[in-house]
């Protein structure tokens, strides 16, 4: 396979492999990566009876010798019960009944937890019920934090919320919530009209650019797609971009500044996920490379989120979450190579192979055994 372009006639699958992606050999891509997982010291999760969670991780930032996160935290009498049985102390869900805590490290592995950044303010204000998945902003001296604001339980049709805000001028805190909600929820046949998830904000052409999450649906057959909003003051007002939604697919947002433009992580939902995909103008995305066991709500420590670059490097780790059986979920860390500033052939490999075990876990449910002993018996009848 030569480096470049051959001059003569070329079919659609290989005139792609020089056209659609940054390079024709995943090793020489770099927006293509394997991802390396490695468990965190620090947290406690009460022996994982699932009453204790963390989950939604937000960016990483270094501050003073540190680095900082905030991430969702529930601890409940028990773990979720669903909504039929959710009360102000049991959760319906495990992003229910939460607040947003924050921990600092030295190295990215061992994390000392802080406690808490931003508490469930009283009713009727945004987020009384919970306030969860949560990320930062730096903006003009000051720090931001995003979350989603419920003001009902998560009910059986999902998740209504918008976005709120509160702010303060040390990482440390302390946080002074708005009490408004600055990402509002479209009209109601809109496709971002029941809910505002996962903000992710960004500085990119002199203004915010705030990336999120929603789920519309036929009936309930729900289909996630991500949207921006942009403003110049991270108070708002933030205007919703005319093409949304810019991205198809993804259970959650992650996106960094690469080169001029932007890159996103697309994790498992829509017909493109586990993609990474590249929009030279923060809006128009296209395939770049395609990977492989992604890192769940995974949140990069991305050194120029924040700086206005129009030469974004990419970025090399950051922190996911992973849900435990007992319905609760843990913090875990990525490491990777969608960097221009870093070359690690191990992360560019792309011949894994797992045992038998790892695909027995993924084996036929009853029902799908019923099924196939019935056309089976049929075949026999015959």
């Amino acid at each position: 396979m030569p480096d470049e372009k051959p001059d003569q006639p070329l079919s659609a699958a290989v005139e792609r492999n020089y056209e659609a992606y940054l390079a024709p050999r995943p090793e020489d891509n770099e927006l293509y990566t394997q991802f390396k997982y490695t468990e965190l010291k620090g947290f406690d999760y009460n022996g994982g009876d699932g009453t204790i969670t963390r989950r939604d991780p937000s960016k990483i930032i270094f501050h003073e010798g540190k680095y900082y996160v905030w991430y969702t935290y529930r601890e409940t009498p028990v773990g979720p019960q669903g909504p039929e049985n959710a009360t102000d102390t049991i959760p319906a869900r495990d992003w229910d009944l939460c607040e947003i805590w924050y921990a600092t490290s030295k190295d990215g592995f061992t994390w000392e937890e802080q406690g808490v950044a931003i508490s469930r303010p009283a009713y009727p204000n945004p987020g009384w019920r919970s306030v969860s998945t949560t990320d930062i902003l730096f903006w003009e001296g000051r720090y931001y934090l995003y979350y989603q604001a419920f003001r009902i339980h998560p009910s059986t049709r999902g998740d209504d919320c918008p976005v709120a805000v509160s702010w303060a001028d040390s990482p440390d805190g302390p946080w002074t919530a708005t009490h408004q909600v600055v990402v509002p929820n479209g009209a109601e046949d809109d496709w971002d009209g029941f809910s505002i998830h996962d903000p992710y904000p960004l500085v990119y052409r002199d203004k915010i650019y705030l990336y999120y999450k929603s789920d519309f649906a036929r009936e309930t057959e729900w289909v996630r797609m991500q949207g921006l909003a942009i403003a110049e003051h991270p108070l708002g007002p933030f205007e919703k971009h005319p093409l949304n939604p810019v991205l198809n697919s993804g259970h959650e947002t992650m996106l960094f500044p690469f080169k001029e433009g932007m890159a996103a992580l697309l994790i498992k939902d829509g017909n493109e996920h586990f993609t990474v995909q590249y929009a030279p103008d923060g809006v128009n995305f296209e395939i770049a490379a395609i990977t492989e066991l992604t890192p769940n709500a995974p949140a990069p420590f991305l050194p120029d989120a924040f700086t206005n670059t129009r030469n974004g490097r990419g970025i090399t780790w950051g922190l996911c979450h992973n849900i435990k059986p007992r319905g609760h979920t843990v913090l875990m860390r990525f490491d990777c190579d969608l960097s221009l500033d870093v070359h690690d052939p191990e992360m560019k490999k792309h011949k894994y192979t797992y045992g038998p075990e790892f695909y027995y876990q993924h084996g036929l449910s009853p029902r799908q055994r019923e099924r196939i002993a019935s056309e089976t018996k049929r075949m026999q009848s015959r």
